[in-house]
């Protein structure tokens, strides 16, 4: 990188108090982050990821033990008091939390709260900043933004709520953009919907983000780099691409290896990583991964590595065999795989799941006493699909146009995928709803 970082975290250490000891949170936790780069930070629950991200923030209570540094922009930000970084905090920086209706205020209309935070940084007056919350919501995707921007939290959808805090986040277009599991309770398509909005915040705003998850799905289809947290530190860090082909630190391959695979039979298990993570009270000694790894040997239990170069240019590990690993070498079980049917023609394929005109039609009454019908919602109109062993079937349309009512039909088009190669693309179908 050729450019000042927008954010350089070095030595960054944060403990806190507790009755059986000192929790150590993070410990010396190095890293920067570009403008316009994503950089995701990864690892179990636990790892220290939140507290590095809410100790950026200025966001950890009084109780917490801060050392190192925090730069954001060349400005050293544990040195400044809370009302200086409040004057950051929603305009140079922001973040989306991981439960959006928590960090939501419910008494307040979703509106009101990202027009606050406009008026706030902005100086612009009420009647603006309203008309600007209503411009963001429909940006990001929320359907009548000015009527749902008159709406409480709690009248949102998951995926509704986490929108309107992505639309808070960029109302001042901010330098950076912490995200922290902000997919975390959300469906596998609010989620894939989710991050696609990130991304298109990111390139309009021209923000540096930092997404926080345990979701190396998400990972790969968004982040430039990648950083691995165990223990309160950085294990592995480098471009995702390479780590994904070629990790170097056995945690890493650990986490790759418990992602559910589609070509896995039916009933195979999930690979895990046995054991739990240690007490950050009472660290062991050695490396903190060693009791949980296959190939730890004396010198692992003994001695904490550092983390340290490798032989893929560009890529660090935190391990003393981290240059002995092959590409491509499985030291966790994976699943059983089941057998491909890639090859065999569609019309030769077993049906899963077929639909013949199907329609779901929803009637429209009046009247509180005596209930009279005064038309119909025709949800869904004469549909007719089916869909075959080793497919996978999209259903793509804008909101509201009956895709949801298809929802038995998705779960089958999972199920029935289960047999395809992982390696290759299987042959999709896509459904676009008029």
């Amino acid at each position: 990188m050729t450019t000042q970082p927008i954010l350089e975290v070095s030595d960054l250490s944060v403990s806190f108090p507790s009755e059986a000891g000192v929790v150590q949170a993070v410990r010396k936790l190095s890293y920067s982050v570009y403008p316009g780069e994503s950089l995701a930070i990864v690892g179990e629950s636990g790892s220290g990821k939140s507290v590095s991200s809410l100790a950026v923030m200025g966001l950890l209570p009084d109780s917490a033990r801060i050392s190192g540094s925090i730069k954001l922009q060349g400005e050293e930000l544990l040195t400044k008091t809370d009302a200086q970084l409040s004057k950051l905090r929603g305009k140079t920086v922001s973040m989306v939390f991981q439960d959006p209706l928590s960090a939501l205020t419910p008494v307040y209309r979703i509106g009101e709260q990202i027009a606050e935070t406009i008026m706030i940084h902005k100086g612009s007056s009420k009647a603006d900043a309203e008309k600007r919350a209503v411009e963001l919501l429909d940006a990001v995707g929320i359907p009548n933004a000015a009527l749902r921007a008159k709406s409480y939290p709690h009248e949102f959808s998951g995926g509704m709520r986490q929108r309107a805090m992505i639309a808070m986040a960029i109302a001042n277009d901010p330098d950076l953009i912490i995200a922290d599991e902000p997919t975390t309770a959300l469906d596998v398509t609010i989620q894939a919907q989710v991050m696609d909005l990130l991304e298109t915040a990111q390139e309009v705003t021209g923000a540096a983000t930092v997404l926080i998850t345990h979701d190396l799905g998400v990972v790969s289809g968004f982040a430039d780099r990648v950083m691995v947290m165990y223990a309160g530190k950085a294990v592995e860090f480098g471009d995702v691409d390479s780590i994904y082909a070629d990790p170097r630190m056995p945690y890493t391959k650990g986490l790759l290896a418990s992602v559910p695979r589609i070509d896995a039979t039916e009933k195979s298990p999930l690979t895990p990583i046995e054991g739990t993570p240690p007490s950050l009270i009472r660290l062991p000694q050695g490396c903190p991964f060693a009791a949980r790894c296959p190939i730890a040997t004396e010198l692992c239990r003994t001695v904490e590595p550092d983390l340290e170069p490798t032989n893929v240019e560009g890529n660090f590990a935190a391990c003393h065999h981290s240059n002995e690993l092959r590409a491509g070498e499985e030291i966790f079980p994976l699943p059983e795989l089941a057998e491909t049917h890639i090859h065999t023609p569609r019309e030769e394929r077993d049906v899963v799941l077929e639909l013949d005109q199907l329609e779901r039609v929803y009637p429209l009454t009046k009247g509180a006493l005596v209930k009279r019908r005064v038309g119909e919602v025709r949800a869904v109109d004469g549909v007719t699909l089916d869909l075959r062993e080793g497919e996978t079937l999209a259903l793509v349309g804008g909101v509201g146009l009956g895709q949801d009512h298809h929802d038995h039909g998705n779960h089958e088009a999972r199920q029935a995928a289960g047999g395809l190669d992982s390696h290759r693309r299987p042959r999709r179908r896509h459904v676009v709803a008029p």
